[in-house]
């Protein structure tokens, strides 16, 4: 315990000042904080997970042997989450595709709109969160490359919208660890490291890529130095293992959304589903009626092709009724429901197994940088690894999503994340070289040039934002909105639907009304923001440089420059919603133990820094249950 303040007739011969208070009242006291609590400045330090089981060697041999039976049936389990996990990340890429795989191939047939680059760029952006994969949506610009309803300058912008698209998911995944502040403001800083990496990226290089042509001139030059042959499809190798448990459920043929998007007219009216999972081409030469004939039949000689059906699929949805709508919405909910779970039990297994000596040689290997002077290489390890595990799993989604609850739990600290995060970037990108380098060779240079674009972007970004520290712009990004987010857990949701859905489609109905509307209305709102963000960054380092005026925005009124009275609107809200609020159905003896506490007028004290959390959060609470009670007489 902190030892006890001197009462006021204790002190050094000071005088006893008079109170106009009644005298049984004497005075309350702010809860007295420990040294503890400023030891612990850095709130992104990674806890330390404390064993608190019994030791090794205070086991008995029975007991040895029971620990290592759950240590081994705990991984088992835990193997079987992550392919859990996996698998229902597989079914909710379906499940977006047959909700909007259909309008993702009605939105790249808008040519006119595409010509414009950042039409294009907000494009590729909304079909891959609309397919929930990148691959898919990179697929279906090749294929339209390849067709030639698509220029490779004009497709370049789309694939850079299909890499911030991608990274939706893994902010999704920190939501789950929403409950607990510390591990929340780790895990959605590391999620988001990805997305500001990519942002920032495209601010950057798109702009120059409009301005010079650099990626389109690059990977030409390679195609055409490079004789590439024609070669096999991608190395399938995780999807061996989820590939039987996924198909069982549902198939899809991804052929369709590209035939919408290449402008086949009967793909319109086919399903998504797979029906036939076998199926032979018979090619004969029929006579077939001209179609230039004016004032008789005449015929001509075509070879048809007639599709013949051998062997139907095996998975649930074979045989339904159901639209394609409907089967799409039953399989969105069973696989958020699935990843949530997972998600959930995977933390909590992971808490349990990653104590003591285990927590230590994770946390070791995965942060520890290499001896002097070759710790700048660890980083770019870790980008080989990144690349390399997202190579084997086949998505950078999932990779990602895999990664983040171990940083809200404090085993991979956020430095480390970002790097892994680049490496994962690159690895999506070299299966889909892999599979453009198994087309036809009539359009293996269209195919694989859009496929290079994609990879050298990343590259292009990784040089911008990584090699030199003060270059890593996004991992302080990261780090402040992890704050924010901590502290007003709400403004998570708000950056989601703003950053993903509702700024692509107001830059959307921008570009359909045209340039002049685009650039009208886009330029001052950018500038504001430049400005404001230079201001800032004065505020806080040259303040002397700046009228007095600006060297605060205390001019603006609160709700322009804080969150606090946002947060008050949110609380309501959520208390009006929320009927089983706990502060809505205080009974009469809570309020009498209150006025009798208020009564004692004792000095509390606290030794436990972390009181002082819980108490500021019972008192913002009670303050919007104050708040809610009065708004309601």
């Amino acid at each position: 315990m902190a030892p006890r303040p001197k009462q006021e007739d204790e002190s050094e011969g000071k005088p006893t000042e008079t109170l106009d208070v009644p005298q049984k009242k004497c005075l309350s006291m702010a809860p007295a904080l420990s040294t503890a609590a400023l030891i612990e400045d850095d709130p992104w330090d990674m806890p330390e997970l404390q064993d608190t089981g019994v030791k090794w060697a205070d086991l008995d041999t029975n007991g040895k042997i029971l620990r290592v039976i759950i240590t081994v049936a705990k991984f088992i389990v835990l193997v079987g989450l992550l392919y859990m996990f996996v698998c229902s990340l597989d079914i909710l890429s379906s499940a977006f595709q047959l909700v909007g795989g259909k309008t993702a191939g009605d939105i790249f047939q808008e040519n006119e709109v595409l010509s414009n680059p950042l039409a294009g760029l907000v494009i590729g952006m909304l079909v891959t969160l609309l397919v929930q994969s990148s691959s898919t949506s990179s697929s279906i610009v090749v294929s339209m490359v390849s067709s030639g309803l698509l220029e490779v300058s004009t497709a370049v912008p789309i694939i850079m919208g299909t890499n911030i698209g991608t990274s939706v998911t893994n902010t999704v995944v920190a939501m789950t660890q929403v409950s607990d502040r510390n591990k929340f403001r780790r895990a959605f800083a590391g999620a988001t490291v990805h997305d500001f990496f990519n942002w920032l990226s495209v601010l950057v290089l798109l702009p120059l890529e409009i301005a010079s042509g650099y990626l389109v001139r690059l990977t030409g030059l390679i195609v055409t130095s490079f004789n590439i042959q024609s070669g096999e499809n991608a190395p399938a190798l995780l999807n061996v293992i989820t590939d039987p448990l996924t198909q069982s459920i549902i198939e899809l043929d991804e052929s369709v959304i590209s035939d919408i998007a290449t402008g086949d007219p009967e793909a319109k009216n086919k399903s998504l589903i797979k029906v036939w999972c076998q199926t032979a081409s018979n090619t004969t030469l029929q006579n077939v009626t001209a179609t230039n004939c004016s004032d008789y039949y005449c015929w001509e000689l075509k070879n048809v092709t007639e599709i013949i059906n051998i062997k139907k699929c095996n998975h649930i949805f074979v045989n339904t009724s159901l639209s394609d709508m409907a089967v799409g919405l039953i399989l969105l909910a069973c696989s958020l429901l699935a990843l949530c779970t997972c998600l959930i039990l995977i933390v909590k297994l992971l808490n349990s197994m990653l104590k003591g000596q285990v927590a230590v040689v994770i946390k070791k290997i995965m942060n520890t940088d290499f001896p002097f002077p070759f710790a700048w290489l660890t980083g770019y390890i870790a980008i080989l690894v990144g690349a390399g595990m997202t190579f084997i799993v086949q998505s950078s989604s999932v990779f990602t999503s895999a990664i983040t609850p171990l940083v809200g739990i404090g085993v991979i600290k956020i430095e480390r994340v970002y790097p892994l995060s680049l490496g994962s970037n690159i690895g999506t990108t070299t299966t889909a070289i892999l599979a453009a380098m198994a087309s036809p060779g009539e359009t293996l240079g269209n195919s694989l040039q859009i496929a290079l674009v994609h990879l050298f972007f990343n590259l292009s970004g990784i040089l911008l934002w990584y090699p030199i520290p003060f270059t890593r712009i996004p991992i302080r990004m990261a780090k402040a909105l992890g704050q924010i987010t901590a502290e007003y857990r709400w403004f998570s949701g708000f950056y989601i639907i703003f950053c993903f859905f509702a700024l692509p489609l107001f830059v959307f109905g921008l570009s359909l009304a045209g340039w002049q509307v685009l650039v009208g209305v886009l330029v001052p709102i950018v500038a504001v923001l430049i400005f404001a963000i230079i201001v800032n960054i004065l505020q806080k380092h040259k303040p002397q440089w700046l009228p007095s005026a600006l060297r605060s925005w205390n001019f603006l009124p609160l709700w322009a420059h804080s969150l606090e009275p946002w947060d008050r609107v949110v609380s309501i809200i959520a208390a009006r919603c929320c009927c089983c609020c706990k502060c809505c159905n205080v009974t009469e003896e809570d309020e009498e133990k209150g006025k009798h506490e208020n009564m004692d007028h004792g000095i509390e004290m606290y030794d436990n820094p972390t009181m002082t959390d819980e108490i500021k959060e019972a008192k913002k609470t009670s303050d919007s249950c104050e708040i809610l009670k009065a708004t309601s007489l």
